[in-house]
Protein backbone atom coordinates (compact mmCIF):
# COMPACT_ATOMS: atom_id res chain seq x y z
CA UNK A 1 0.00 0.00 0.00
CA UNK A 2 1.35 3.38 -0.85
CA UNK A 3 2.65 5.58 2.09
CA UNK A 4 0.35 8.92 2.54
CA UNK A 5 3.14 10.55 0.62
CA UNK A 6 3.50 8.75 -2.66
CA UNK A 7 0.93 9.24 -5.20
CA UNK A 8 -1.91 7.82 -5.47
CA UNK A 9 -2.07 5.38 -9.33
CA UNK A 10 -5.29 4.62 -8.74
CA UNK A 11 -8.80 5.67 -6.63
CA UNK A 12 -8.69 3.91 -2.73
CA UNK A 13 -10.37 0.81 -3.29
CA UNK A 14 -13.04 1.00 -0.05
CA UNK A 15 -14.33 -1.85 1.63
CA UNK A 16 -16.94 -2.05 4.13
CA UNK A 17 -17.20 -4.44 6.81
CA UNK A 18 -20.71 -5.15 7.82
CA UNK A 19 -21.50 -6.67 11.93
CA UNK A 20 -21.59 -10.49 9.99
CA UNK A 21 -18.03 -9.93 9.65
CA UNK A 22 -18.26 -10.08 5.90
CA UNK A 23 -16.45 -7.88 3.62
CA UNK A 24 -17.84 -5.74 0.79
CA UNK A 25 -15.87 -4.74 -1.92
CA UNK A 26 -18.13 -0.94 -3.40
CA UNK A 27 -15.80 -0.93 -6.39
CA UNK A 28 -17.18 -4.10 -8.03
CA UNK A 29 -20.65 -4.84 -5.30
CA UNK A 30 -19.33 -7.91 -4.45
CA UNK A 31 -18.49 -9.61 -1.05
CA UNK A 32 -14.62 -10.44 -1.07
CA UNK A 33 -12.48 -12.87 1.65
CA UNK A 34 -9.01 -11.47 3.27
CA UNK A 35 -7.25 -13.56 0.58
CA UNK A 36 -8.92 -11.31 -2.34
CA UNK A 37 -7.83 -8.36 0.21
CA UNK A 38 -4.52 -9.73 0.24
CA UNK A 39 -4.07 -9.86 -3.50
CA UNK A 40 -5.34 -6.17 -3.90
CA UNK A 41 -2.60 -5.15 -0.88
CA UNK A 42 0.28 -7.30 -2.71
CA UNK A 43 -0.87 -5.24 -6.57
CA UNK A 44 -0.27 -1.96 -4.36
CA UNK A 45 -3.81 -1.06 -4.77
CA UNK A 46 -4.74 1.31 -2.02
CA UNK A 47 -7.65 0.48 0.23
CA UNK A 48 -9.47 1.69 2.97
CA UNK A 49 -11.76 -0.71 5.24
CA UNK A 50 -14.30 0.96 6.74
CA UNK A 51 -17.05 -0.33 9.36
CA UNK A 52 -20.33 -0.45 7.61
CA UNK A 53 -22.51 0.68 10.05
CA UNK A 54 -19.93 3.64 12.05
CA UNK A 55 -17.80 4.68 9.16
CA UNK A 56 -15.05 3.81 11.00
CA UNK A 57 -11.60 2.58 9.64
CA UNK A 58 -10.65 -0.80 10.13
CA UNK A 59 -7.75 -0.88 7.80
CA UNK A 60 -5.10 -1.43 9.93
CA UNK A 61 -7.09 -3.96 12.12
CA UNK A 62 -7.68 -6.15 8.51
CA UNK A 63 -4.30 -5.80 7.41
CA UNK A 64 -3.00 -7.44 11.09
CA UNK A 65 -5.84 -10.20 9.80
CA UNK A 66 -4.00 -10.95 6.69
CA UNK A 67 -0.32 -11.02 8.73
CA UNK A 68 -2.03 -13.36 10.92
CA UNK A 69 -3.57 -15.63 8.52
CA UNK A 70 0.11 -15.42 7.00
CA UNK A 71 1.86 -16.00 9.95
CA UNK A 72 -0.28 -19.17 10.43
CA UNK A 73 0.08 -20.75 7.37
CA UNK A 74 3.58 -21.75 6.11
CA UNK A 75 7.11 -20.07 7.34
CA UNK A 76 6.24 -17.47 9.74
CA UNK A 77 8.37 -13.93 8.90
CA UNK A 78 8.73 -13.43 12.71
CA UNK A 79 10.11 -15.15 15.09
CA UNK A 80 8.75 -15.42 18.88
CA UNK A 81 11.92 -13.35 19.98
CA UNK A 82 11.19 -10.79 17.29
CA UNK A 83 7.27 -10.56 18.06
CA UNK A 84 8.29 -10.59 21.85
CA UNK A 85 11.05 -7.63 21.40
CA UNK A 86 7.98 -5.83 19.60
CA UNK A 87 5.45 -6.11 22.36
CA UNK A 88 8.26 -4.81 24.80
CA UNK A 89 8.11 -1.03 22.72
CA UNK A 90 3.99 -1.32 23.38
CA UNK A 91 4.28 1.34 26.40
CA UNK A 92 7.59 2.06 25.94
CA UNK A 93 9.40 5.75 25.32
CA UNK A 94 10.93 4.58 21.89
CA UNK A 95 7.33 3.01 21.05
CA UNK A 96 6.76 6.07 18.32
CA UNK A 97 10.28 5.55 17.27
CA UNK A 98 10.31 2.14 16.92
CA UNK A 99 7.35 1.74 14.11
CA UNK A 100 9.02 4.65 12.19
CA UNK A 101 12.09 2.72 12.39
CA UNK A 102 10.53 -0.16 10.99
CA UNK A 103 8.63 1.65 8.29
CA UNK A 104 11.60 3.48 6.98
CA UNK A 105 13.37 0.33 6.85
CA UNK A 106 11.12 -2.11 5.48
CA UNK A 107 10.85 0.70 2.81
CA UNK A 108 14.20 1.01 2.37
CA UNK A 109 14.63 -2.76 2.12
CA UNK A 110 11.39 -2.99 -0.64
CA UNK A 111 12.97 -0.30 -2.55
CA UNK A 112 16.77 -2.39 -2.60
CA UNK A 113 14.74 -5.23 -3.63
CA UNK A 114 12.71 -3.42 -6.86
CA UNK A 115 16.19 -2.31 -8.02
CA UNK A 116 17.87 -5.43 -7.49
CA UNK A 117 14.73 -7.16 -9.04
CA UNK A 118 15.33 -4.68 -12.03
CA UNK A 119 18.80 -5.23 -12.46
CA UNK A 120 18.83 -9.33 -12.39
CA UNK A 121 15.36 -10.42 -12.88
CA UNK A 122 16.83 -14.00 -13.51
CA UNK A 123 17.63 -14.17 -10.05
CA UNK A 124 16.94 -18.31 -9.34
CA UNK A 125 15.18 -18.85 -6.01
CA UNK A 126 18.78 -20.73 -4.78
CA UNK A 127 20.25 -17.18 -4.51
CA UNK A 128 16.91 -15.54 -3.28
CA UNK A 129 17.42 -17.73 -0.87
CA UNK A 130 21.03 -17.87 0.14
CA UNK A 131 20.55 -13.76 0.41
CA UNK A 132 17.41 -14.45 2.37
CA UNK A 133 19.88 -16.70 5.06
CA UNK A 134 21.66 -13.76 5.21
CA UNK A 135 18.97 -11.64 6.38
CA UNK A 136 18.51 -13.67 9.40
CA UNK A 137 21.17 -12.32 11.36
CA UNK A 138 20.66 -8.92 10.44
CA UNK A 139 17.02 -8.83 11.63
CA UNK A 140 18.37 -10.67 14.98
CA UNK A 141 21.28 -7.91 15.56
CA UNK A 142 18.93 -5.57 15.00
CA UNK A 143 16.18 -6.39 17.34
CA UNK A 144 18.90 -7.89 20.13
CA UNK A 145 19.06 -4.53 21.49
CA UNK A 146 15.83 -3.37 21.82
CA UNK A 147 14.83 -4.34 25.10
CA UNK A 148 16.98 -2.04 26.86
CA UNK A 149 16.86 1.02 24.11
CA UNK A 150 19.64 4.01 24.96
CA UNK A 151 19.87 7.05 24.11
CA UNK A 152 22.27 6.03 21.25
CA UNK A 153 20.14 2.75 20.17
CA UNK A 154 18.61 4.03 16.85
CA UNK A 155 22.16 5.76 15.92
CA UNK A 156 23.97 2.27 16.37
CA UNK A 157 20.89 0.00 15.27
CA UNK A 158 21.16 2.41 11.67
CA UNK A 159 25.10 2.02 11.23
CA UNK A 160 24.96 -1.54 12.35
CA UNK A 161 21.85 -2.48 9.63
CA UNK A 162 23.90 0.27 7.40
CA UNK A 163 27.14 -2.44 7.47
CA UNK A 164 25.35 -5.54 7.75
CA UNK A 165 23.22 -4.47 3.77
CA UNK A 166 26.66 -3.29 2.76
CA UNK A 167 27.86 -6.89 3.20
CA UNK A 168 25.30 -8.45 2.69
CA UNK A 169 24.94 -6.95 -0.93
CA UNK A 170 28.58 -7.17 -1.75
CA UNK A 171 28.06 -11.31 -0.86
CA UNK A 172 25.13 -11.37 -2.77
CA UNK A 173 26.24 -9.20 -6.32
CA UNK A 174 29.77 -12.19 -5.82
CA UNK A 175 27.24 -14.88 -5.66
CA UNK A 176 25.44 -13.38 -9.16
CA UNK A 177 28.78 -12.59 -10.72
CA UNK A 178 28.33 -9.02 -10.44
CA UNK A 179 31.21 -7.74 -7.90
CA UNK A 180 31.91 -3.97 -8.29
Amino acid sequence: MPSPSEPSQSPVRTIKKYPNRRLYDTQTSSYVTLSELKKLVMSSLPLLVVDAKTGEDLTRSILLQIILEEESAGVPMFSEAVLSNIIRFYGHAMQGHMGSYLETHVQSFMDWQSKLGESSPALSPEVWSQFMQWQTPLMQNMFSGLANPSQNVMTQMQEQMQKQIQKNTEQLLGVMGLRT
